[in-house]
C-alpha cells in the first residue's frame, strides 16, 4: 500500500498521516483518532478501525488482542428527520434544539 492511500475515506487520511502519528506515539486507535481525525467522519471508524489498528500492530509490534477498538460515541438526543425537515426552509437550528429539549422531538 502507497503511502498517499487514503485509509479514512470519511476524514481524507492516508497513509503517511498514519505513520506519522504512530510514530510520534500514538499506541491505540484512539490516539491516532485525536492526532488525525481518522475515524471522526459519518461512519464513526466502522470502515477504517481495522486498518488503523494492523499498522499500529506492524508499526509497534503491539499484539492485535491488545488494540482495542475506537470508542463509539452515541447521540446525546436522537432528533428526528420530520423535525429537520419541518425546519428546513427556515434554517433555524436554535429552534429545532429548542423543539428538541420542549420533548417535542
Amino acid at each position: 500500500m502507497d503511502n498517499s492511500t487514503i485509509v479514512c475515506r470519511c476524514e481524507e487520511i492516508n497513509k503517511d498521516e498514519i505513520i506519522t502519528s504512530i510514530q510520534l506515539g500514538a499506541e491505540t486507535f484512539d490516539d491516532v483518532k485525536r492526532l488525525t481525525r481518522c475515524g471522526m467522519g459519518p461512519c464513526q471508524s466502522k470502515i477504517c478501525s481495522n486498518l488503523v489498528r494492523e499498522m499500529i500492530h506492524e508499526q509497534t509490534g503491539i499484539s492485535l488482542c491488545q488494540l482495542k477498538p475506537s470508542r463509539m460515541r452515541a447521540p446525546l438526543r436522537l432528533i428526528r428527520m420530520q423535525t429537520l425537515a419541518d425546519h428546513r426552509t427556515t434554517n433555524k437550528v436554535a429552534s429545532v434544539l429548542q423543539d428538541s429539549e420542549e420533548g417535542g422531538v
